[in-house]
């Protein structure tokens, strides 16, 4: 995914370390991206009443 600097307080690098441990993530930033993907997953069964797979889509350069 491309990267996108997040400016976090105390409290919120303590739940993504929380996160991250429960999840069994190797870093902050992959315990982000897994609760950005758990929302997007359960918007989309809320809107079309089917879960789906999100994948990473790679942009082709010319």
């Amino acid at each position: 995914m491309p990267d996108h600097q997040i400016n976090l307080n105390d409290e919120e690098r303590a739940v993504l370390e929380l996160v991250r441990q429960r999840q069994g993530l190797a870093s902050i930033e992959q315990a982000a991206e897994w609760l950005v993907k758990s929302r997007l997953r359960i918007q989309s069964k809320n809107m079309t009443g089917r879960g789906r797979a999100l994948y990473q889509v790679e942009r082709k350069l010319k």
